[in-house]
């Protein structure tokens, strides 16, 4: 996901610009058969919690990769955007 600074009254805002968000439903999913219906890494049983968690400890995306080489980089960006979609709730 990118944003772009946009200034307004000499604030600078951050615009997510609608064609760089990160479509994450397409490496996320939640299956009541897997992981206890917790939301998955598609075609894993790596919880996103899992992989948030790592990069809230400072776990960089790369060392993160290395610990589940069955997830993408993109995957990471995925739970990034997913976890920023439920705080919008």
């Amino acid at each position: 996901m990118q944003f772009r600074m946009a200034k307004k009254d000499s604030i600078q805002l951050g615009v997510v610009i609608e064609s760089d968000i990160m479509k994450w439903t397409e490496y996320i999913s939640v299956d009541p058969a897997v992981c206890h219906g917790k939301a998955c890494i598609k075609g894993t049983r790596v919880m996103v919690s899992v992989v948030l968690d790592n990069l809230a400890a400072g776990v960089s995306s790369e060392e993160t990769r290395l610990d589940y080489p069955s997830i993408s980089d993109e995957a990471i960006h995925a739970a990034i955007a997913y976890a920023a979609e439920l705080s919008h709730e």
